[in-house]
């Protein structure tokens, strides 16, 4: 079954991630912000990432930037799902390693399609 981190502060969004994934035959792990993220890392193999940006503790763009530092981890396919749609926020994220990027709040068809293009 395909593996997905899921990172987000909102519990309601982590929840609904998780719901519109699962219903889509995706398994998730959740992780609270960047930092929870990385100690949950630790422990799976993921197929792919979808994070926020805007997060206490460690925000999306230094969650992707440790990432892309980690040996096993530099392939991992990673989505950035967030309120902001500023060109530069983009661009920041694609430089840090970003694969996607998708606007909250999101249409569920969509985040499945996305999910399945880069784990496909």
């Amino acid at each position: 079954m395909t593996l997905i981190l899921a990172v987000d502060d909102s519990r309601t969004m982590r929840d609904m991630i998780h719901m519109t994934l699962k219903s889509a035959g995706f398994e998730t792990q959740l992780a609270e912000d960047g930092q929870h993220g990385l100690e949950v890392l630790d422990g799976i193999e993921p197929d792919a990432i979808i994070t926020d940006i805007n997060m206490p503790r460690l925000d999306g763009f230094g969650f992707i930037d440790a990432i892309r530092k980690r040996d096993g981890s530099r392939s991992i396919p990673i989505l950035v799902l967030t309120t902001e749609s500023a060109e530069e926020l983009k661009f920041k994220a694609r430089n840090a390693g970003a694969t996607g990027w998708i606007v909250k709040p999101f249409d569920p068809a969509k985040l499945v399609r996305a999910v399945q293009m880069v784990t496909g």
